[in-house]
């Protein structure tokens, strides 16, 4: 099977955007050489044996959109997507996309209770880690239970940034 894929430069690096042809299955930090390998046992896991081949028309919706978000021109995203990963984290990367707006926090205890399961805190945390749609689905806008930014799989320098960027002061 064939999977597309193309970088977006933004202001916090380049952004590999990974599709099917008919979805997009993955936002990462960083660029395909940084990234191949990893994505490469992702997708074993979840999809079997793939060819990742280079091509923006695939991901161009997607690249706009993230272009647009930078831009301050967007503040929510459309795209098609799919999540691949255990029930759990596809409950909590659905409640992260759904139940946090533009501008807004909430905490891992927070997403936990909105999930049904108000003590898997730390579970919750380690499905925010892996979330595989970076900006587009919110984890960025997750924070401790004090309001404090904890923890970003893309490191607090771009968490910073992004909730900077969606004028969220902590």
């Amino acid at each position: 099977m064939d999977l597309y894929y193309d970088e977006v430069n933004t202001p916090i690096g380049p952004l590999l955007v990974v599709s099917d042809g008919e979805h997009i299955l993955r936002i990462d930090y960083g660029s395909m050489e940084e990234r191949e390998v990893d994505l490469q046992n992702w997708a074993k896991r979840y999809i079997g044996q793939v060819t990742l081949v280079k091509n923006a028309e695939r991901v161009s919706e997607v690249q706009r959109q993230l272009q647009a978000y930078f831009s301050h021109e967007r503040n929510e995203f459309s795209i098609p997507f799919r999540f691949h990963g255990t029930p759990f984290q596809k409950k909590v990367w659905n409640a992260l996309y759904e139940l946090i707006p533009f501008g807004k926090t909430v905490s891992y205890k927070e997403i936990a209770t909105a999930i049904g399961q108000p003590k898997a805190v730390r579970a919750v945390g380690g499905a925010v880690n892996k979330n595989p749609f970076s900006v587009i689905v919110p984890c960025h806008r997750v924070v401790g239970a004090n309001g404090k930014m904890v923890g970003y799989n893309g490191g607090l320098d771009k968490k910073e940034y992004l909730l900077n960027h969606e004028s969220i002061i902590l």
